[in-house]
């Protein structure tokens, strides 16, 4: 019985890794064919006006949906339209401003008849994705993407696996093209992602420093600072020179080596100089790997030498950074 059950296990890893396989192999067929008519879809879709309308039907509509989302997360306007609402109306959505991208593994979808013909009608630009060269899609298309051949992962041929892996890759491909000719960065994704985890990684310092400052002198008594340091709460101060910059940090490991006769220095003789500070346009994400890296709790943030912020490990904490 337990060599059975081993056996079984053996069967189900074998079947997983030849369905990865399968789907390998299609993505390596689906790289190597890729030619200009993928860079006419991206210079089309780079010239488009409106939004890049997705549309696909049963698997591929899911893929679409997909597609869709990433091309709005990373600066193309998209949207995804369901063909059968679309004949039901939904066709009002898709404007002469847009563009189609209409996705069929047979490319003879029936339901994508209507929104098919509303392009040809308006002059509505539209890029074919299928595995059938000469389908009515593929022959209607102003740039047809033709998946490879490449087999099913299920075997025989019924479930598509590889040809939506491709569908989606394909759509990926897309995206990141359009991105980087758009010179699409963090800043611009953060944007689109403000939320979760994400997006507080993204914020910048700027948006989560606290603006009262514990700072002192160069010359301020230890009495003056350790007062700063309570009354603040962050466990450290500042120290600036005569024109606002700052010159120092005097964190609880400078007390700690500077006990024996603490109360009769200044801050200038118990400061760290040149502490590790961070700009306010800098991430957030960014902040707190320096934290983390130095093992410290706070980073100052500093604009032209002067502090403007503190950002408080805390801060990230209560953002979501952690």
């Amino acid at each position: 019985m337990k060599k059975k059950g081993l056996a079984r296990v053996a069967d189900f890893i074998g079947t997983g890794r030849r369905v990865i396989e399968t789907e390998i192999a299609g993505l390596q067929a689906l790289s190597a064919g890729l030619g200009d008519e993928f860079s006419r879809a991206v210079e089309m879709i780079l010239a488009v006006k409106g939004r890049v309308i997705v549309s696909g039907m049963g698997k591929s509509g899911h893929v679409g949906r997909k597609i869709a989302a990433t091309f709005a997360s990373t600066g193309t306007p998209a949207q995804f339209v369901h063909p059968a609402e679309a004949s039901h109306g939904d066709l009002g959505m898709v404007t002469a401003a847009d563009l189609a991208l209409v996705l069929s593994n047979s490319g003879e979808t029936p339901e994508l008849a209507d929104l098919i013909a509303h392009t040809r009608r308006f002059s509505i630009p539209l890029i074919g994705v299928a595995a059938r060269p000469g389908s009515t899609l593929m022959r209607q298309a102003d740039v047809a993407l033709a998946l490879p051949a490449a087999a099913e992962a299920c075997g025989n041929g019924i479930v598509p696996t590889t040809s939506t892996t491709m569908t989606l890759a394909l759509g990926d491909a897309l995206a990141i093209a359009l991105m980087e000719h758009r010179r699409f960065t963090p800043e611009h994704f953060r944007t689109f992602h403000p939320g979760g985890k994400l997006g507080a990684l993204l914020a910048k310092v700027g948006d989560l420093m606290q603006a009262d400052l514990p700072l002192v002198g160069l010359d301020a008594p230890m009495s003056e600072a350790l007062l700063v340091i309570s009354q603040k709460g962050y466990g450290v101060t500042g120290v600036v020179d005569a024109q606002g910059a700052l010159a120092g940090i005097i964190t609880d490991g400078d007390l700690r080596r500077h006990m024996q006769g603490l109360l009769d220095l200044d801050a200038a003789a118990v400061m760290t100089p040149s502490p590790r500070t961070i700009g306010p346009e800098a991430l957030a994400g960014a902040a707190l790997a320096q934290m983390q890296e130095r093992k410290i709790t706070c980073l100052f943030a500093v604009q032209d030498g002067r502090p403007c912020g503190i950002l408080h490990i805390h801060d990230c904490l209560r953002a979501g950074l952690v």
